[in-house]
């Protein structure tokens, strides 16, 4: 890591903002403090080299030697901490409407959070190099940290020197992280696990998860992501009542609908041009019952489904499109006639809501006087995101796609008390819950050792209280073990 001369100045001490609060959670007061500020991280010269952002709720009168401790990230790859933060885990929330529909505008309704698990853990959130306030230090290149081998590094070089400089290596620890922050994860377990590094997990809990990539790649020669994503077109065709007739259960439906995209849908689309007519008839009639959309439409595309045109098409006729993140919620585009939506309406009805509460709870909460723009959501670093890293010396690499499921299935052959806990939402677009229980049963992964929750929401399912609530006891139990 950072192996060029460094000849750049010193840069300025680490900046941190440390603020006292009390608050009520799961029927304890709790008093904690909030330290909100840079952690400088060492290069290979052991000169600085990241300057990374972070905010720490910690409970001081407990027992460190007992107290566990959760690092929580999201995804993108690009995304800063907010989203987990502000909805579901940190001491204040935002709250929206949980059928979907748009929150409106500002002032948004942020309240104090009796649903955070500061009362069981102490909570460290991270945001990633570009983005939030952390960055890399010259002479570093911004692109320089971004990538799936050094991301992984940089977190995982964090958390063992917080560990370090808190005192809190006796502390159980645990990880979470939403979406690519799944795959980002993952690879921090790897990352401190490796080479005798002898950090190891209580407890990893992946929310949205995506682990292998292939799952999600739509494009000619590749079946994958159309079986993989059928369930969750069946889940969203359900939502918006286009099932006729209308099944006992979503539970029941989807498991239907699961049998087939295994044994029937994708051998079929394997076939290719080989598939007999009647097994082609038979196939095109059950994906229609199963997606709401029409036989004729199928066979133009030769029953392939790619989720952006699914999106547009499947409420066609009722001139709207339906979310990626979340396919609950319903879009109108400037041409109802066109091929592909125009932008997520699971994305653009929360964004500006959760980017109000995250400033408004860091300046006016936290007291954080930073002077510069609170990067949300890099695109810039998504767009130069080095997905597959550098092979190891003398050895070669032919280039392919992201997938960290075989580490997470080293991770729980070595350590035999690891707990795994998997959050999916049923209207998830982005990371289909059929996608990663494939993954899972296909990459030597003990799936006796993986707890599989659900919930009737999208990728982002802490904007439906009731999946809130229960994704949050879910995650305590992983941390109550």
């Amino acid at each position: 890591m950072a192996d060029q001369p460094n000849d750049a100045p010193a840069p300025e001490a680490p900046r941190s903002f440390v603020t006292t609060h009390r608050g009520a959670f799961h029927d304890s007061t709790v008093e904690y403090r909030c330290v909100a500020g840079e952690t400088h991280l060492p290069g290979a010269d052991g000169k600085p080299w990241v300057s990374l952002f972070s905010f720490a709720y910690v409970v001081e009168t407990a027992d460190p030697a007992t107290r566990p401790v959760t690092f929580i990230f999201n995804g993108g790859p690009g995304s800063a901490s907010l989203w987990l933060h502000m909805g579901v885990f940190g001491p204040r929330r935002l709250v929206v409407p949980s059928d979907a529909s748009h929150p409106g505008l500002a002032p948004y309704t942020v309240q104090d959070n009796p649903l955070c698990s500061l009362d069981q853990s102490d909570l460290v959130f991270i945001d990633p190099p570009g983005t939030g306030f952390s960055r890399m230090l010259p002479p570093a290149k911004p692109e320089d940290g971004w990538g799936l081998d050094v991301d992984a590094k940089i977190v995982a070089l964090f958390i063992r020197q917080w560990l370090t400089t808190n005192a809190r290596w006796a502390s159980p620890r645990f990880v979470m992280g939403e979406s690519y922050g799944t795959t980002r994860a993952v690879a921090v377990g790897g990352e401190l696990a490796a080479g005798l590094s002898g950090v190891s997990f209580n407890g990893i809990g992946l929310i949205s998860a995506i682990l292998d990539f292939h799952t999600a790649r739509f494009q000619p020669g590749n079946p994958l992501p159309d079986a993989c994503f059928l369930p969750t077109y069946a889940a969203t065709a359900f939502y918006h009542g286009l099932i006729s007739p209308p099944p006992a259960s979503i539970e029941t439906f989807l498991d239907e609908v699961r049998q087939f995209a295994t044994a029937e849908y994708l051998p079929a689309l394997f076939a290719g041009s080989r598939l007999d007519a009647v097994t082609r008839q038979r196939v095109r009639r059950k994906l229609a019952r199963y997606t709401g959309l029409s036989e004729a439409w199928l066979e133009r595309t030769r029953l392939r489904i790619d989720a952006a045109r699914f999106r547009k098409e499947v409420l066609r006729e009722k001139g709207a499109t339906v979310g990626r993140l979340d396919s609950r919620y319903l879009g109108r585009d400037f041409d109802e006639a066109g091929e592909l939506p125009d932008n997520d309406p699971g994305g653009y009805a929360v964004d500006s809501a959760y980017v109000s509460a995250v400033n408004d709870h860091m300046t006016r909460a936290l007291g954080i006087d930073w002077g510069k723009l609170y990067m949300v959501f890099n695109r810039d670093a998504l767009t130069k995101w080095d997905w597959h890293g550098k092979p190891a010396p003398g050895s070669f690499a032919w280039p392919g796609y992201v997938n960290v499921a075989p580490t997470l299935g080293r991770l729980l052959r070595e350590n035999p008390a690891l707990r795994v806990t998997i959050a999916n939402g049923y209207y998830d677009m982005a990371t289909p819950f059929f996608a990663v229980e494939s993954t899972i049963a296909s990459n030597g992964v003990d799936a006796a050792r993986i707890r599989m929750t659900y919930y009737e929401a999208g990728h982002m399912m802490y904007l439906h209280q009731p999946s809130l609530e229960k994704l949050i006891d879910d995650m305590r139990s992983l941390v109550a073990g």
